[in-house]
């Protein structure tokens, strides 16, 4: 156990560097590959854009070191997997949720789980994983780090170092940009929903029967932008067709608030045309790659922006 201790407390800077990169790459491969089957379509796992998923890299790297003291113990080796892996977990799910408002994996349907952070099943896979990563796969790994030439090993590793960090950079600033554009998409509903609210007082103060039904189920009225924006079209449009036939159905203090309204929401359709280019490759990738991210805060607008990025993706 003590020489083996040695060895792994004798790596160089680099060295880990490339570890905590090649496990990047490799949970990677697993995953894309594992939800790619499920999905019965190529999805390209993860939070960055590029191969490789840091999470994966920090739990093996944190695997190695806590399972080090108990290297000739196979079970306490399992503990501190399960201890060190959930710990980790939660603590990672938990951070981007409050960061970026949107769950990237969610265990709320599990059995025994916690907050959807964490879960029994996916705590015990982890310890068992842990004695598979350092009884089994790190030693043909290390074998390959100790092959290559130094140079060949720190020339790779910056180049790592260089591409992950731009790529990881890229995505954390999209996965802010999608927050945000979460945030600002509530603001656009209510301020729709405000103008919805007046444009039925305006059609009903008309004595329109059909319409003053229409105010009368106005709590069952969708929210989704799309049907938002449908409906004060139609909204517009009567009114219009009720000034056609008889120009004396408004007043003048009335046709001028229509006149701001239909104003406001021409500015709206406007903004609207600009929200598919805000839905960036990065951010469209984020959202597509993550068929499990979700977010509770934003449930409604999330899932919009979630079919625009797919509905962009099949054109």
């Amino acid at each position: 156990m003590y020489e083996r201790l040695k060895v792994m407390l004798g790596y160089t800077g680099f060295q880990w560097l490339f570890l905590f990169y090649f496990y990047c790459f490799g949970g990677w491969c697993f995953e894309s590959v594992y939800v790619s089957i499920r999905s019965r379509k190529w999805v390209n796992r993860g939070f960055m854009r590029g191969p490789f998923l840091p999470l994966y890299g920090t739990g093996a790297i944190m695997m190695l070191v806590v399972s080090m003291p108990f290297a000739d113990n196979i079970l306490l080796t399992y503990f501190a997997g399960v201890v060190g892996a959930t710990a980790l977990e939660y603590v990672t799910g938990a951070a981007m949720e409050a960061l970026f408002k949107v769950r990237y994996w969610d265990y709320s349907g599990r059995f025994m789980n916690y907050k959807g952070y964490i879960c029994l099943k996916s705590s015990l896979a982890w310890g068992f994983f842990t004695i598979l990563m350092t009884r089994v796969i790190h030693s043909p790994i290390e074998n390959l780090m100790y092959a290559m030439p130094e140079k060949l090993l720190h020339h790779l590793t910056v180049f790592l170092n260089v591409y992950v960090v731009a790529d990881f950079t890229l995505s954390f600033k999209a996965a802010l940009d999608l927050r945000d554009l979460m945030v600002r998409l509530v603001g656009i509903k209510e301020e729709l929903l405000r103008m919805q609210k007046r444009l039925d007082v305006l059609i009903a103060f008309n004595n329109d029967e059909k319409e003053q039904r229409r105010l009368d189920r106005e709590e069952r009225r969708s929210t989704r932008l799309r049907d938002l924006s449908a409906s004060l079209e139609q909204g517009f449009a009567m009114i219009k067709e009720a000034l056609l036939s008889r120009p004396s159905a408004y007043g003048e203090s009335v046709r001028e608030e229509i006149a701001e309204l239909r104003g406001k929401f021409s500015s709206y359709r406007e903004r609207e045309k600009g929200y598919g280019r805000l839905l960036d490759f990065y951010k469209r990738d984020m959202i597509r790659n993550n068929p499990t991210m979700r977010s509770d805060e934003y449930e409604s607008e999330f899932e919009e922006l979630k079919e625009l990025a797919n509905d962009k993706a099949e054109r």
